[in-house]
């Protein structure tokens, strides 16, 4: 079963819709979806490794623009922004989130923009706590690109060997990785 999925994402990862479905997930996942881009990023690359940086160009101007639509959601939409907030497990953090932003303001888009961190967590909270919209701009596009032009560098480079090593073991790195995401979703639970 893991073996036709592998599959299937890979063939879709070659599609001529693919960087159009890219986009989609890269916008909405900065502003209220769940999935991050790098789960279509990395098979695109992976099957197109030549369009590397124009997956990363595009899931960078996608993810920025949704990051917009979050921080608009916090600012203009408080209500809209309470319950995402909540249905993402911080139903009670607009005052943490205004104290991180007002406590290292910058520093929070920049490093949350560079982990799997739900971004729209920090596009959202930006907005609550009317940061200065400029300055979550172009942080916006400096974090979010540093993540996505490292990745495609990374599997434009390395991904031949690691899509080899990966196909020839799927089930154990599946495993391995459902495995690291459950427990960062506890982490974030725990610590959030």
């Amino acid at each position: 079963m893991l073996r036709k999925l592998y599959d299937w994402v890979m063939g879709l990862a070659g599609s001529r819709h693919a960087p159009l479905m890219l986009c989609g997930v890269s916008f909405a996942e900065s502003s209220f979806f769940p999935i991050p881009p790098d789960v279509m990023l990395a098979p695109m690359v992976l099957a197109r490794p030549e369009r590397a940086y124009v997956y990363a160009g595009l899931c960078t101007i996608s993810s920025v623009l949704g990051g917009c639509l979050g921080y608009f959601i916090g600012y203009h939409l408080g209500d809209l922004g309470h319950w995402l907030l909540a249905l993402m497990g911080h139903a009670d953090g607009e005052e943490a989130f205004r104290a991180w932003f007002a406590n290292w303001g910058l520093w929070v888009i920049l490093i949350k923009g560079l982990t799997p961190i739900p971004y729209k967590l920090v596009t959202i909270a930006a907005g609550l706590a009317q940061f200065s919209f400029v300055t979550f701009l172009w942080a916006s596009v400096v974090t979010r690109g540093a993540r996505f032009f490292l990745t495609a560098t990374l599997l434009k480079y390395f991904g031949p060997a690691v899509r080899e090593e990966f196909e020839k073991r799927l089930t154990l790195y599946t495993v391995i990785g459902l495995t690291i995401l459950v427990s960062g979703l506890v982490a974030l639970k725990v610590l959030g």
